[in-house]
């Protein structure tokens, strides 16, 4: 299920939600580090600022989920997409998988905003990515029978570490890991609630 053995070719045929999103990735990593761009106002313009946000500019509740602060921080998270986005993306669809990515990075630019100072600053699509963890653990905890032993255990031993990792590195927006989480799970227990009904 997190194995990917495909061809590329094949990836962005059957992923092409998760091979757009990580295009997106690149093109606007490239776009605020090579000279040849504007590239300062380019990362000025679309990554969050609590401030700009509060006086009117809200597209930085979305821009900042596929912005990243260097290429260590754009590959990991990229990576990360790779092995945990193809599998929701082909349980839910094209357009499901599209509004949970979004949704629930949205929703922790949004807990940002509401906890963090003004003067705040950040970028990253981590707290969509933990969307996706706290989605998984919905299905774990609801739908158990979706997901085998071994990928359970493996979802729930990445979340841990990844919350564990949120409190002992530097620079890491905790707000929007917790928040991504939560709001992922909240989405995928009111999917599975409903079901279940």
């Amino acid at each position: 299920m997190f194995t990917r053995t495909e061809s590329f070719r094949d990836f962005v045929r059957f992923y092409p939600i998760v091979t757009l999103i990580i295009s997106i990735h690149i093109l606007l990593y490239l776009a605020t580090t090579i000279p040849l761009f504007p590239s300062r106002y380019m990362f000025e313009l679309l990554s969050g600022v609590n401030l700009y946000i509060v006086n009117g500019e809200y597209w930085r509740l979305v821009t900042p989920i596929f912005m990243h602060a260097g290429f260590a921080h754009m590959l990991f998270n990229s990576f990360s997409l790779v092995l945990f986005g193809p599998a929701l993306e082909q349980l839910l669809g094209r357009t499901k998988f599209t509004l949970l990515y979004l949704a629930t990075g949205i929703a922790a630019n949004i807990a940002t905003l509401s906890l963090e100072p003004l003067t705040y600053t950040h970028v990253g699509s981590s707290g969509a990515i933990f969307g996706l963890f706290g989605f998984y653990i919905a299905i774990i905890v609801f739908r158990k029978a979706m997901l085998s032993r071994e990928n359970s255990q493996t979802i729930m031993t990445i979340a841990v570490i990844g919350i564990v990792m949120t409190f002992v590195q530097s620079n890491i927006n905790i707000t929007a890991h917790i928040f991504g989480l939560i709001a992922g799970f909240l989405i995928g227990a009111t999917i599975f609630n409903k079901r279940m009904t």
